[in-house]
């Protein structure tokens, strides 16, 4: 079966406390497989039977607010989409001009979007910070340059200018995600 990963939004924020214990019980229960998690910011690893990734993400984010009431975004993604992700970043630390890689990040979107949407994002934030902006597939790449708690580049702000829902991770995490993915699907044989 093929193995994803799969980056919930709005986890462990604020009051959506979920203990990853209770995550992963719940999806073993819903015909999620080899259920594991990584850091308790909503990063799940998981075999499914082929599904696309769409369903599985509608399927998962059914569950957490059916069983948890939280409404969360999630992005379901492959080793080789996340490897993609990363690669087309262009503020990487293996990048010329790159950034430090618990400041660049990358946010999953529901969709990909528009030219003019991305163009319009970065012209209403001109001013308001350093950060620098580029779209990807189905993402946005940010280099929080001065670090993500100090930045008015926030969620809201990017989800409301591209009307389009998302959930960010940093260089650190996707590279440890994909090292996790790696070691199972050698496992796995």
């Amino acid at each position: 079966m093929p193995r994803f990963v799969a980056f919930l939004g709005s986890i462990n924020v604020g009051s959506n406390k979920l203990l990853m214990d209770d995550l992963r019980h719940v999806l073993r229960y819903e015909d999620f497989d080899d259920v594991e998690t990584v850091a308790a910011s909503g990063n799940v690893l998981f075999t499914h039977p082929e599904c696309p990734s769409e369903g599985l993400a509608e399927k998962m984010a059914w569950i957490i607010h059916d069983e948890f009431d939280i409404e969360s975004f999630v992005a379901v993604r492959t080793r080789a989409e996340v490897e993609t992700i990363i690669a087309e970043n262009p503020f990487g630390p293996d990048k010329d001009n790159g950034g430090e890689e618990k400041f660049v990040h990358t946010i999953f979107l529901e969709g990909t979007p528009g030219e003019h949407q991305v163009k319009a994002l970065i012209m209403d934030h001109e001013g308001r910070g350093q950060e620098r902006i580029a779209a990807g597939t189905n993402a946005l790449h940010v280099d929080y340059v001065d670090g993500v708690g100090r930045s008015n580049l926030t969620g809201d702000f990017i989800e409301r200018r591209l009307g389009l829902r998302g959930t960010a991770r940093n260089m650190r995490s996707l590279k440890r995600i994909v090292s996790k993915l790696e070691e199972l699907e050698q496992a796995d044989g």
